[in-house]
């Protein structure tokens, strides 16, 4: 039997202030996507990226992912009590972020940057699906380091005991997910992204592959105790996901038919607005 370390989870203390594991690890998340993402730009010319948009793109992505996980999860699994305790809703601080409503946030943010940039939305949305997944790996680990979110009761040899839920021995879920989530699928998206595909055919395969893997694993995990399990022995967690799975597939197939128009940003533009390309002596220095 495996016993859960009990991290503290203040990573440091500077002062009055402490720097928790769950912020340090959402921190990791971004510049790992942000590492990524210049890695994309540099291999993979045709995405027609800068590093100047990509540092713009993620500051949209960082509102979206924080807005949009604490709204989500007022609204997906506590609407009752933040409706009698709206002053909560505004302290993230106490825990309490939804993937699905973070995700949500990251295809708001997506469209309102595509609007801005004259781009088409599943150019932008193709471009950030590889990166995203950094940042579901790093928060599942947070989920781990804090001992939260357990996994259901197993007698499975790596069985853990979480001394802050119970004395019981439950799956490691939080690390199923990093794994499935973050490694496994972050590599399949950035292997099949490794070349031209149609537009929305990542997005999709994005959609599809986090909507399997988290649905299979909430199987392991412990549903949340102030809402059970819902209809058909389902987690809301599961919910959420057969919708996701439904877009993708849709989405997948969908995508061939997109791939006809152009992708670039500047055929996007009115007629009189076409910008000039820039060819690649001029363009060394964005791309460095």
């Amino acid at each position: 039997m495996l016993i859960h370390p009990d991290f503290d989870p203040v990573a440091l203390h500077v002062g009055p202030f402490s720097i928790r594991w769950y912020g340090l690890m959402y921190l990791a998340g971004f510049v790992a996507g942000a590492g990524a993402a210049r890695w994309r730009i540099k291999t993979q010319p045709w995405l027609n990226w800068t590093v100047e948009q990509v540092d713009n793109f993620l500051t949209y992505v960082v509102v979206g992912v924080i807005a949009g996980g604490r709204l989500g999860y007022v609204l997906f699994y506590k609407p009752v009590f933040y409706l009698t305790h709206p002053q909560d809703i505004i302290a993230v601080w106490q825990g309490g972020m939804s993937f699905h409503g973070g995700f949500l946030g990251v295809i708001i943010a997506g469209w309102l940057y595509a609007r801005r940039e004259k781009r088409r939305w599943l150019e932008v949305t193709d471009f950030v699906a590889p990166l995203v997944t950094f940042g579901l790996g790093f928060g599942r680990l947070g989920n781990f380091i804090n001992g939260e979110l357990p996994g259901r009761v197993t007698s499975v040899p790596w069985a853990m005991v979480f001394p802050k839920v119970d004395a019981f021995s439950r799956h490691p879920s939080q690390l199923y997910e990093a794994c499935l989530e973050g490694l496994v699928l972050g590599f399949w998206l950035l292997w099949f992204s490794r070349k031209p595909r149609p537009m929305g055919r990542i997005s999709a395969l994005f959609l599809i592959g986090y909507g399997v893997f988290r649905f299979g694993v909430e199987f392991t995990r412990e549903p949340d105790d102030f809402l059970g399990l819902l209809a058909l022995g389902f987690s809301m967690g599961q919910w959420l996901s057969l919708p996701m799975i439904l877009a993708g597939v849709a989405l997948w197939f969908w995508s061939g038919k997109l791939d006809k128009m152009p992708r670039a940003a500047e055929s996007a533009l009115p007629l009189n607005d076409q910008r000039p390309m820039r060819d690649a002596g001029n363009d060394g220095q964005s791309r460095k």
